[in-house]
């Protein structure tokens, strides 16, 4: 006689609890759907923001001229706690969400195997949705995984001790923005770039003025390096490179911080046991309503690929709700320009195009360009480092691009990108009423 095996049923299956997922976890709830939230950690209620990305670090860079190292790691530590605890409540008290600790990985397009402590059973879903993230690249360097203290920035965030020496792998935004923050606390940090200067994405005068204010801040930059070798000499780390003749150098340092970007975290789904394709640098293919290759199964966040920020996954979730609920007319192509802040010191934060992007495109571009320390605040503050950029279509007057390196950017780039989503002109722009001593009134002299 057969015996009938009975799998639990859910109306949406979502893995991984970051800013889309629970958003839209507590949503489907409250409109009476049956949700199982799958997250494989008990420490990652809340995703990579709250738990390895955003928050802990914008804590530390916070605190970095306030209290010493070992103090704002414990209140760190205690703040993500207190996030964590409130994001794994906020969605375990709806009677309609389980929430469920434990490792996913696909069986079929509908069916879901997850497997912890305590859970090991196949759920079926009528509809999927992966927010599973990214996780660092580890470099193919010789040693990487034997040497001792080498870091992820999540692993490096949660050491207790400051090196006093600390090399960084990688000049882009994260490297930077980390390059910044332990020279605030006092290490010695030098950043390698493999390439002939930082972040290649923007302007060279803009990539010039970063490199100028991080030196100003102690961080020593080796360009046109190729780093071969990790191993340790007692509790050091000694680095083996080539500079850029080619010549094999040695550096000693107590802590390596690996920056060499991040990728989408899949390896672990078994995705090829359903449609659901990837692209070359393994992201989820979506299309501009962020449904994979199989309609029922969606993707949000990182690991779509794209930019890697907390609020596109929260805008994923405003898509997908729009799509499954409402009149279907948010997409990925309607979103408008999205703005971006890395958060070395003074913040950097850009929204449009680049002069060279701009160029490159056909536009007939102007650009402005101001110091930070002509404008009023940022002397009150002082706080005068950086420069302020903004590209102008010369034909419609159009702000195309613009670039804030200064004190408070985080916030300003925001009325910025603003502006340039309702087509303002640079002149309505440059003429707005700002109170004053603000940040913000920084635009009226660069849109005069």
């Amino acid at each position: 006689m057969l015996q009938e095996v009975f799998m639990k049923s859910y109306d949406a299956i979502i893995i991984g609890f970051g800013k889309g997922g629970k958003t839209l976890a507590g949503y489907m709830a409250k409109q009476g759907k049956r949700v199982a939230m799958i997250e494989k950690s008990n420490q990652m209620y809340g995703g990579t923001c709250i738990n390895e990305g955003c928050i802990p670090s914008k804590s530390l860079i916070i605190q970095a001229d306030k209290q010493s190292y070992g103090q704002a790691v414990e209140r760190k530590e205690a703040l993500i706690e207190k996030l964590r605890k409130k994001n794994f409540d906020k969605l375990d008290s709806l009677e309609l969400v389980d929430v469920i600790t434990a490792k996913a990985s696909f069986v079929s397009d509908h069916e879901v195997h997850v497997q912890g402590a305590g859970v090991d059973e196949t759920l079926y879903g009528d509809y999927i949705f992966l927010n599973t993230g990214s996780v660092s690249n580890i470099p193919n360097i010789k040693g990487i995984h034997e040497a001792r203290h080498i870091y992820t920035s999540a692993e490096m965030m949660k050491e207790r001790s400051l090196p006093a020496k600390l090399a960084i792998i990688g000049g882009g935004y994260i490297g930077l923005e980390f390059s910044s923050m332990y020279a605030r606390y006092g290490s010695t940090v030098t950043v390698f770039e493999h390439g002939s200067r930082l972040v290649k994405r923007e302007d060279q005068d803009v990539a010039d003025e970063i490199q100028k204010v991080l030196e100003k801040q102690g961080v020593g930059f080796v360009f046109e390096s190729s780093v071969k070798e990790f191993a340790n000499e007692g509790e050091q780390v000694v680095i083996t490179y080539d500079d850029a003749h080619g010549i094999q150098q040695k550096l000693t340092v107590d802590a390596v911080l690996l920056a060499a970007g991040r990728s989408a975290n899949t390896k672990q789904l078994h995705l090829e046991n359903t449609g659901v394709k990837l692209d070359q640098r393994g992201n989820v293919i979506v299309n501009e309503y962020l449904q994979t290759s199989v309609p029922h199964i969606y993707a949000m966040g990182d690991v779509k690929g794209g930019l890697q920020f907390t609020y596109i996954s929260l805008d994923d979730y405003r898509i997908v709700k729009d799509h499954l609920f409402g009149n279907k007319q948010r997409t990925t192509k309607n979103r408008g320009h999205i703005a971006y802040s890395v958060f070395i010191s003074p913040t950097f934060s850009r929204v449009g195009l680049s002069e060279q992007e701009a160029r490159e495109q056909g536009y007939a571009v102007k650009t402005v360009s101001m110091p930070a320390a002509a404008i009023p605040r940022a002397n009150v503050i002082s706080q005068p480092d950086g420069l302020l950029k903004a590209v102008i279509d010369t034909k419609t007057d159009q702000i195309l691009g613009c670039v804030l390196f200064c004190a408070e950017s985080e916030e300003v780039i925001n009325f910025v990108q603003l502006a340039m989503n309702q087509r303002l002109t640079y002149q309505e722009v440059g003429n707005h009423i700002f109170t004053h001593p603000t940040m913000s009134e920084a635009l009226n002299d660069l849109f005069s």
